[in-house]
C-alpha cells in the first residue's frame, strides 16, 4: 500500500461512485471539481494504478478502479466503526459486550433485549456463547465472557454478582416406549436408579456438577440436542426445560413421569441468574441489557 494513502483520498474515490462524476462528487464534499481531479490524481500514482478511463466523454471507473472502489467502502465502514467504538468507549460503552449461555437456559427472552440493545448500540460489538454445563460460568472467570445467564448449581459463588432473572421447570420425562413411561403408577426413586439418566456434563472434561443426578447408570452429554436425540430414541430418563419438551409431549412421542414425593426435587423451579465477576464491573452496554431484559420479565 503507498505510503501516501488516505481515508480522504478513499472518500473522494466512493464519493465519485456514488454521485456519478467528479463535479457532483465536488458539490457534495464542498470543493471544486479540480480539486477532486488532483486527489485522484495523486491516489493513482501513489498506487500505481489507474482507476478511471478517461478517454471518454465521462470518465469511468477502470476493471481495478471498480475492485478498489469496494475496497474503499470496506476500509471506510472499517474506520467509522473504529471512530464509534472509541466515541463509545469515552461515554462508558465498553469496546465489546461477550454474552454466554448455559445450554438450559431459554434464549427466547433474550431475543427481545438483544435487538433492542443493538437498536441502541448499533456500534457495540456483541458476541454470543453457548456450551456445556458451567460454560458461561467458566467463560466469566478466564474473562471471554463478561456477562452470562447461567444456573449456577448447586450454590452461587463468592466471586460473582448475580441477578436472579427467571425461574426454570425441569420436568422429568422418557419416551412414549421407555419401561417408566409404561409403569402405570408413580415412579419412585428406586425406579429412577434402575435405569440410564441422561445427563448434560461440562465440556471441560470432567463431568461436572452431580445436581439432580440420581441413577447409578449415566450418560453424559454436552449438547443438549444430542441428549434430546437419545432421549427421543428411549436410551434414557432426563429431566428437561418445559419449553423444549412442549412439542414432543403434544405428539406423544415423550412422556412426564408422574414422580413420587421422594423425587420432588427433581421438579423444583431452579433460578436462572444473570451473572458477573464481581470485580469487573458492567459496562454502560452490559448494565443496559440486564435492566431491559429484567424490566420484560417481570411485565
Amino acid at each position: 500500500m503507498g505510503a501516501s494513502l488516505t481515508l480522504d483520498q478513499l472518500r473522494v474515490l466512493v464519493t465519485i461512485c456514488d454521485t456519478g462524476s467528479f463535479s457532483a462528487a465536488g458539490r457534495a464534499l464542498g470543493r471544486v471539481q479540480s480539486a477532486i481531479s488532483q486527489t485522484v490524481k495523486a491516489l493513482e500514482e501513489a498506487q500505481g494504478v489507474e482507476l478511471f478511463d478517461r478517454r471518454k466523454h465521462k470518465p469511468t471507473l477502470t476493471a481495478v478502479g471498480a475492485v478498489l472502489v469496494e475496497q474503499a467502502r470496506t476500509v471506510l465502514a472499517s474506520a467509522d466503526r473504529f471512530a464509534a467504538i472509541a466515541a463509545g468507549t469515552r461515554m462508558g460503552l465498553e469496546p465489546a459486550l461477550a454474552l454466554a449461555i448455559d445450554p438450559l437456559v431459554p434464549t427466547a427472552p433474550l431475543i427481545d433485549s438483544l435487538r433492542a440493545l443493538q437498536a441502541t448500540f448499533p456500534d457495540l460489538p456483541v458476541s454470543f456463547s453457548t456450551e456445556g454445563v458451567s460454560g458461561a460460568e467458566r467463560r466469566l472467570r478466564d474473562g471471554s465472557a463478561s456477562l452470562a445467564f447461567c444456573l449456577l448449581l448447586p450454590s452461587v459463588p463468592d466471586d460473582l454478582t448475580v441477578y436472579p432473572i427467571m425461574d426454570l421447570r425441569l420436568t422429568p420425562v422418557a419416551a412414549a416406549d421407555h419401561t417408566l413411561a409404561r409403569l402405570g403408577r408413580k415412579v419412585n426413586r428406586a425406579d429412577l436408579q434402575a435405569h440410564v439418566q441422561l445427563v448434560l456434563s461440562s465440556s471441560a472434561g470432567a463431568e461436572g456438577a452431580s445436581y439432580g443426578v440420581v441413577s447409578t447408570r449415566v450418560w453424559r452429554f454436552v449438547d443438549l440436542g444430542r441428549r434430546l436425540d437419545f432421549l427421543l430414541a428411549g436410551f434414557g430418563w432426563c429431566t428437561m426445560p418445559s419449553y423444549i419438551l412442549a412439542p414432543y409431549l403434544a405428539d406423544g412421542r415423550l412422556v412426564e413421569l408422574d414422580v413420587s414425593d421422594e423425587s420432588r426435587a427433581l421438579t423444583r423451579p431452579l433460578p436462572v441468574y444473570a451473572a458477573h465477576v464481581r470485580d469487573r464491573h458492567l459496562g454502560r452496554g452490559g448494565r443496559w441489557l440486564l435492566d431491559d431484559l429484567r424490566k420484560r420479565l417481570a411485565k
